[in-house]
């Protein structure tokens, strides 16, 4: 049977179309957007920089800051790279449960916690000031969405069943807010990946010397991330400290990209960030979008101690021999990887324009 012409013809024209529509990977990432430069924003850039992936929004939580700095630090660097039609949501000020007194009180009873994030007494201000001072890359003209965090990845997931991963990388206040308004977010979702927790990570640093199961995006709201490890997810990647502390953002990276004359390749080598170069959540959205950076993964059942002590906040994990009767989804936990192509594909994106908005 002849086939009409127009037909093939019009077969031809739309079917590239169709394929290229359907190589975007969807993605929300959750962030505690300290800056400027630094992991967290280098983290949403990875994402936002990815020929492969739409950005549907970037939700801001307090953890490394407090959520109003964060958000103007995200939002101006949107602006700086042209793409300010990602929406921005503001997510949660505060800890479900865990506060700033109550950590000050444990250090008082159980000795020095190295790092506080926005509760640390080194750049202390109040929730919801956002100094002038903290923003030498200039204020934003950029407003956040009206929008909640929690709302709007609840919104998504339904929108697009199946389709939406999360990259949460700062504490899961945000996503304990969404399950409980929702219970059916976390089976709705694509899969989740995270940063947090830590297993037997191999460091003399002070942060991890006393207790190897402390990890501070867990310990800023482990009743949120408790909440978030026994949901059921369809897919859970976990980017421990363990592999975080194995990869390094040098100085020598930075002047390299800044090689490429790109708005965001000056940004990165102006706000370099020289007390400490772990490159912690820039792994977890690498490792998403190239899986084969990873060299080895372990599977855990994971939790979060939430009795308030000395361990409050510390990571739990089972083998699945071992696990209690109540937990969420086995967990895929990264353990090590190929740096030198990490490094290569982390320079190599970022020295790449940055793409215009997805059609």
């Amino acid at each position: 049977m002849k086939r009409p012409w127009a037909l093939i013809a019009l077969t031809v024209i739309l079917f590239p179309l169709a394929t290229s529509a359907q190589t975007y990977r969807k993605v929300i990432v959750d962030q505690d957007a300290s800056g400027p430069g630094g992991s967290n924003l280098q983290a949403i850039m990875v994402l936002v920089q990815s020929p492969k992936v739409e950005t549907l929004g970037i939700a801001i939580v307090s953890g490394d800051a407090w959520r109003d700095e964060e958000l103007g630090h995200t939002l101006r660097l949107l602006e700086l790279v042209g793409r300010t039609d990602i929406p921005v949501l503001p997510g949660a000020a505060f800890p479900l449960v865990h506060t700033r007194e109550e950590a000050l009180l444990d250090e008082q009873l159980y000795g020095k916690i190295n790092y506080m994030g926005a509760w640390d007494a080194r750049w202390w201000h109040e929730p919801f000031d956002v100094p002038q001072a903290k923003f030498p890359e200039g204020m934003p003209h950029a407003k956040p969405s009206t929008e909640d965090a929690a709302h709007f990845m609840i919104r998504m997931v339904h929108q697009y069943p199946h389709q939406v991963t999360i990259v949460a990388v700062g504490p899961m206040t945000d996503l304990a807010l969404a399950i409980r308004i929702d219970p059916q977010f976390p089976e709705l979702a694509q899969e989740l990946v995270f940063m947090g927790g830590s297993i037997n990570p191999i460091t003399n640093a002070a942060e991890w010397e006393t207790d190897p199961r402390h990890e501070f995006n867990f310990w800023f709201d482990p009743e949120a991330a408790h909440i978030a490890l026994t949901a059921h997810w369809a897919k859970v990647t976990c980017i421990p400290v363990d592999i975080s502390i194995k990869t390094h953002f040098t100085h020598a990276m930075a002047e390299q990209i800044a090689k490429s004359g790109t708005v965001l390749g000056k940004y990165l080598l102006d706000y370099y960030v020289t007390a400490i170069d772990y490159m912690w959540d820039e792994l977890a959205a690498a490792a998403w979008i190239d899986p084969s950076i990873i060299t080895s993964e372990r599977m855990y059942y994971l939790d979060v101690n939430i009795e308030h002590g000395p361990n409050y906040g510390d990571t739990l994990t089972w083998p699945a021999r071992d696990k209690p009767n109540i937990t969420g989804t086995p967990v895929h936990v990264l353990m090590d990887l190929n740096v030198e192509k990490f490094n290569n594909f982390f320079v190599d994106l970022m020295s790449s324009p940055t793409p215009k908005p997805t059609p």
